[in-house]
């Protein structure tokens, strides 16, 4: 269909003889295009259609767009005839509508009479003074993959040959290679982001059979601890990280599952195509799978805007920036990820340099236009996943049934059955929810044994009975029902607001741990009376590396059964206010799981009745058969429910989801996560939506269409299924170049494209194009997408063992930036590289794989804009001594000594990490916290490796670079250690540059 916005130009456009006649006539003298003409052009032309801005498809700068009129559109001047040419008759404003320049600006009757003196002459324009128009598909990373050429290699990598190749053309060579104590160095660091240990570089070194590198490479690739360095590179590109980032930067608890998918996704192996689709439609094109769901950890990778989403309603102008900006991060995180594009540049018009139209970008904003960042439940086992679709399914189909029977009956008999419908489910469920979620709960505590305690003011001394707590239940971190109850703790009364005097101990629980009630009620019997009870935690719940104190009701009874604390004044050494979730008033607000029997028998009773009731009304309004269809449904709903509660309690994953909550943060859940209407904005201006648009990708990858073949109305799964297939598709190059470019630069220190999230125009050029393309056909076809035979035929190539310490005055006089790769590389070691080697030097590291991150920080002020204070985090915790890619990513504060030495901002898209040499990384280095802590356990491991110094030193040396000092560096190490101590030695080794770099 043509747009609208051609009509102007592509439209038959007729006008009256009469009109014509009223054109200014031709100049009577000779026109010369260059000096009369451009100028004009230039001056009231070329801003709407020149280089700037084509309207209508149409340019007056370039000879063979104004001649023609462009593709599909007439000619817009017919030489010779100047009456006849549209131009003509726009410039002259023959038709109102088409009045060219439409505002100011209008030419003058002798500049028009210059136009048509030159069109009357045959319309003559040099081809020098014709722009010259970039086809901006015309572009190395949109074109077919064609690896060229047939080649050998002394090594038998064909790495080799395309590398020599381009050295050969500049007359250099390959350097030789490293020795074999830098090349397991190397490969160890590479593969596992992990030093070899003494023993393992003594074996490896002492190794002289065939092929023993090869068996190494083949160790560390099969290494568990493969997939955790390469998440951490994954990661970096993905944004991802733990917090929200934004003004209130809250914690996402359950992000992690996503980073967990990553490291089994990369130790598995699994083919690059599935990964991609996993992460972005694993729920529609493997469903009923854990990694289908984990793995949309990542379109909720990055930042998210607590306040625009949740406080902000999604029909205010600020609420619909915030989605638009949400959308947008997903699109970009997207695209920049797997295809190397900087699609996101054309949310306010069309890409200045690359084939991507707005169009483009908001049908890829349509992809995404259901989702919302927020948990989501997923099965570890497939067979429960599977079972509990199922159910949810089928409760779905019932529930809809029930509800169409139900509207008929009140339909029939009127407002009394909608009436006793809501009272009847009042007293089933107070409040709305009675799963003992509302409670109160102290301050989050770094130490198990702070007390805390909680406390009812009853008003006046009364003679006391009974004393009931009631457990609260909460999902966080899978505890479930018991949460925050006490694991040692007193009841205690007396008349004495401080508990000062007159206490009385109704119950000691403190001499040894209390088995967790869960949420059945704990009671003691009390006796004498007292105006104040309190309840005091000696040692505190775990939750999730910190320990906290929460209850859901403190009930004090009378000798009548009279719950005296009943809406009682609540007083606590501390608490979480964020109700309705957490409040104080929630200890005694009479809602808890386990209602009393009492309250229980009068709640059946009352609701007996008006059921009783209400099932005369129904009888009355509905058929026989209406009423056993209803009465099934109920049924078949109460086992459905039933069937769901035996299922193990899912978890939870932060993700790309429809969100079903409530509040202004509604999401699409409400209108069964149909996908928000997505139009083309003017400027990217949410005040000026233009037309719609529908899922798509980009157009400018010829072998590919640009749009979905799928119903305008499919589900949002669907759409997401169809980008999943477009980027994963064999013909889409760009997907295939990023990848093997991505795993090239974290080899070599740079890619063969030195710009790994821009393969357009602003982007470098390839410096080996044919090497590129014969990797990324070889690790599509031949490799059928293994990233580990990936791995393996780059760092086996003789190009990846060179020595990193070649001296070659030529090379450097031609390639100083080594991009046509005489030698490799030196790299500096990333900030997680070296925080796990310095916990594995001192003995400390923890290999546990998986699960919630630990936090190297104490939180302050959680319930608002939480404060991340790393300084208050004990460096002796073992739960910090774990691989850091296991490191709780915060965005607005993030960990000081770990950014000194470039770690990744997890709020943006990092490609490629900064390598700095600074001052400050030297004094964090010496001064961290953790590197004060781990030098005492160094010094202490080699401290048993001899009785004199000189012996230890050789062993902290072989433990830190794997190598013995030479005779200058023992001789100092030894001086500077009976001088400072061994501790300080070993401080002093943990910050040798040798320590920090690759080799």
């Amino acid at each position: 269909m043509m747009r609208a916005s051609l009509l102007f130009f592509a439209a038959a456009t007729s006008v009256a003889v009469a009109e014509v006649s009223k054109l200014p006539a031709p100049s009577q003298r000779t026109v010369d295009f260059g000096k009369d003409v451009q100028p004009i052009f230039e001056a009231k032309c070329v801003k709407c259609h020149g280089i700037e801005k084509q309207k209508s498809e149409y340019r007056l700068d370039v000879k063979s767009v104004a001649l023609t009129g462009g593709e599909n559109h007439a000619p817009n001047i017919v030489p010779g005839k100047s009456a006849d040419s549209r131009l003509v008759h726009f410039i002259a404003g023959l038709d109102p509508d088409m009045k060219m320049p439409p505002k100011d600006g209008a030419l003058t009757a002798e500049e028009i009479g210059l136009v048509r003196r030159w069109i009357d002459d045959g319309a003559k324009w040099p081809e020098s003074a014709s722009a010259k128009v970039v086809d901006k598909k015309d572009w190395w990373s949109l074109k077919p993959m064609v690896p060229t050429g047939k080649r050998k290699a002394e090594s038998g990598n064909l790495i080799d040959a395309f590398i020599s190749e381009k050295l050969s053309e500049k007359g250099l060579a390959m350097s030789s290679e490293a020795d074999a104590r830098t090349l397991c160095r190397r490969l160890y660091f590479d593969l596992t982001g992990l030093p070899p240990s003494p023993e393992e570089m003594d074996t490896f070194v002492a190794d002289k059979t065939p092929g023993a590198y090869e068996r190494l490479a083949d160790k560390l690739l099969a290494s568990p601890r493969y997939g955790e360095r390469w998440a951490r590179h994954w990661l970096d590109v993905v944004h991802f990280g733990e917090t929200h980032g934004y003004d209130k930067d809250q914690p996402r608890l359950n992000a992690w599952p996503y980073r967990d998918y990553v490291i089994h996704a990369l130790n598995a192996d699994k083919p690059y195509a599935r990964f991609v689709q996993e992460q972005l439609a694993g729920d529609e094109l493997f469903p009923g799978t854990r990694d289908g769901i984990t793995a949309l950890g990542f379109i909720a990778a990055g930042p998210w805007d607590l306040i625009g989403h949740a406080e902000v309603p999604e029909e205010k102008i600020d609420g619909k920036i915030a989605r638009h900006l949400d959308r947008d991060d997903m699109v970009a995180n997207t695209i920049n990820t797997f295809c190397a594009l900087t699609v996101h540049c054309a949310q306010c018009h069309d890409h200045k340099f690359d084939p991507i139209s707005a169009e483009d970008y908001y049908s890829l904003q349509s992809v995404f236009a259901a989702l919302d960042r927020a948990d989501r439940a997923y099965d570890d086992e497939a067979p429960v996943a599977v079972k509990r679709a199922a159910l949810n399914a089928r409760k779905q189909t019932v529930s809809a049934r029930a509800a169409e029977l139900r509207k008929l009956a009140v339909d029939k008999a009127g407002d009394a059955l909608a009436a006793l419908e809501k009272k009847i489910a009042e007293l089933k469920n107070p409040a709305g929810d009675l799963r003992a979620q509302y409670g109160w709960h102290s301050a989050i505590s770094q130490k198990q044994d702070d007390a805390k305690w909680v406390q009812v003011d009853l008003g006046k001394a009364t003679a006391l009975s009974q004393i009931l707590l009631h457990s609260c239940s909460d999902d966080f971190n899978g505890i479930g029902d018991g949460f925050g109850f006490p694991v040692r703790f007193k009841v205690e009364a007396s008349d004495d607001a401080d508990f000062a005097r007159g206490v009385m101990v109704l119950a000691d629980e403190t001499a040894k741990d209390f088995a967790n009630p869960k949420i059945h009620a704990v009671r003691y019997g009390a006796g004498g009376s007292a105006r104040h009870v309190r309840l005091t935690a000696t040692r505190l719940a775990p939750r999730k590396d910190d320990f906290i104190f929460a209850l859901a009701e403190l009930e004090v009874m009378d000798a009548t059964g009279r719950n005296l604390a009943a809406k009682a004044a609540v007083t606590s050494i501390d608490s979480i206010e964020a109700p309705a979730r957490w409040a104080r008033v929630n200890l005694t607000d009479g809602w808890y799981a386990g209602a009393d029997p009492a309250k229980a028998a009068v709640a059946g009773s009352d609701t007996t009745k008006l059921e009783q009731a209400r099932r005369l009304i129904l009888e009355s309004a509905l058929s026989e058969n209406e009423i056993a269809e209803l009465d099934a449904a109920e049924m078949e709903l109460l086992e459905i429910h039933n069937q769901l509660g035996a299922l193990p309690k899912p978890h939870l994953v932060y993700a790309g989801t429809i969100h079903t909550g409530g509040g202004a943060f509604a999401g699409t859940g409400a209108k069964g996560g149909k996908p928000r209407p997505i139009t083309i904005l003017a400027r990217g201006d949410v005040t000026r939506p233009g037309r719609d648009v529908f899922p798509g990708a980009i157009s400018g990858i010829a072998a590919l269409p640009a749009r979905f073949d799928i119903p305008k109305e499919a589900a949002e799964g669907e759409c997401r299924a169809a980008l999943a297939k477009w980027i994963t598709d064999p013909k889409n190059p760009l997907t295939w170049r990023t990848i093997v470019n991505r795993a090239w630069q974290y080899h070599f220190g740079r890619g063969l494209v030195e710009t790994p999230n821009d393969f357009g125009r602003m982007g470098e050029l390839p410096s080996h194009p044919e090497l590129l393309d014969w990797l990324a056909v070889t690790f599509r076809d031949d490799m059928a997408g293994s990233m580990k035979k990936l791995h393996r035929l780059i760092v086996t190539s003789a190009a990846y063992r060179q020595s990193s310490g070649t001296i070659n005055e030529k090379a450097v006089a031609c390639d100083s930036g080594n991009a046509l790769l005489w030698r490799q590389n030196r790299r500096k070691l990333e900030a997680e590289a070296i925080r796990d080697s310095v916990l594995v030097v001192a003995g400390k590291l923890d290999l546990t794989m998986g699960g919630p991150s630990f936090q190297d920080f104490v939180i302050t002020h959680p319930e608002h804009s939480p404060h991340y204070e790393y300084p208050l985090a004990d460096p002796e915790n073992p739960a910090l001594h774990r691989r850091a890619v296991y490191r709780f990513l915060v965005r607005s504060q993030q960990q000081p000594w770990m950014a000194a030495l470039d770690c990744a901002d997890p709020s943006m898209l990092v490609e490629r990490r900064n390598q700095t040499i600074t001052p400050l990384q030297a004094l964090a280095q010496l001064n961290n916290q953790i590197i004060v802590a781990m030098a005492k356990h160094f010094a202490a491991r080699v401290d048993n490796a001899g009785t004199d110094v000189p012996t230890k030193i050789r062993e902290a040396m072989r433990l830190a670079v794997q190598r013995p000092p030479t005779p200058d560096e023992l001789t100092a190490l030894t001086t500077y250690a009976n001088e400072h101590g061994l501790t300080n030695a070993c401080r002093l080794i943990l910050n040798l540059n040798e320590f920090a770099f690759v080799d």
